[in-house]
């Protein structure tokens, strides 16, 4: 579905993506792990276009996105949906019209129609009764559960998860986990997910790979990760101070 190939990315004097290489299955959940700082959002941005490599090639379904004008890429964009670290709602707007924007951007449906499409979006991540609310009257679980209403509701191919259980609860943080694994059955997607949950992610993510300096050093199952080798990966799993990692 996505395939990065030799990919390298630098601001001013800091390398962030050194040659990285690396495929994403279609139709399955990849989790990206990693200590902090390592670039994983950045990959993000690369994969859905948003950063162009410095040097390297993204393709999504097999066309190379790093040649593409701005408006080539908004036929790209109609495939992905994300979800941020903090939902990205608008302070402004209620459930409702954060959740429906995407519709009244993009399409030409009736509003009776995008009330349905709203309602049966919301409804399929458990919230009912929720739409005159605004953003600071909802928990952080539940933002993240509109944000995840308005990345389904086009149908995307593609969804990508910034962090989506930062700064959640365990309980919660298992709730989103469980709300990821079951939309991703209902409509089949591609899911890519930054997580540091550790190791949680690995019960619902079908491949992982392990960002490192820049490259991806380890992928494969969530099996395979969990009896890694790799002294970096191992040591990253396992939560231990002392080993090869460099914590600045």
């Amino acid at each position: 579905m996505i395939r990065l190939v030799d990919v390298h990315k630098s601001f001013g004097s800091q390398v962030v993506l050194d040659g990285l290489t690396m495929e994403i299955p279609e139709g399955k959940i990849t989790a990206v792990i990693g200590p902090s700082g390592e670039g994983k959002s950045v990959l993000l941005k690369h994969m859905i276009g948003l950063m162009k490599p410095d040097r390297g090639e993204v393709f999504v379904e097999g066309e190379n996105i790093t040649t593409m004008r701005r408006y080539q890429m908004n036929r790209v964009w109609e495939k992905f949906g994300m979800l941020f670290q903090n939902a990205a709602l608008f302070d402004s707007l209620t459930v409702f019209e954060n959740v429906a924007f995407p519709l009244e951007e993009k399409t030409h449906l009736s509003r009776s129609e995008i009330s349905d499409r709203v309602h049966d979006a919301l409804e399929h991540v458990g919230l009912r009764n929720v739409d005159k609310k605004f953003p600071d009257e909802l928990s952080g679980g539940m933002k993240k559960r509109v944000g995840l209403a308005r990345a389904l509701l086009l149908n995307p191919r593609i969804i990508l998860f910034d962090e989506p259980t930062t700064g959640l609860d365990p309980i919660i943080c298992r709730a989103i986990h469980e709300l990821i694994r079951e939309t991703h059955e209902r409509f089949g997607y591609t899911a890519v997910i930054v997580s540091h949950e550790i190791p949680e992610i690995f019960d619902i993510s079908e491949n992982v790979a392990m960002l490192y300096r820049g490259k991806i050093i380890e992928q494969g199952t969530s099996e395979d990760i969990r009896r890694s080798e790799h002294p970096v990966v191992r040591q990253f799993i396992s939560g231990s101070l002392e080993g090869p990692i460099q914590f600045i």
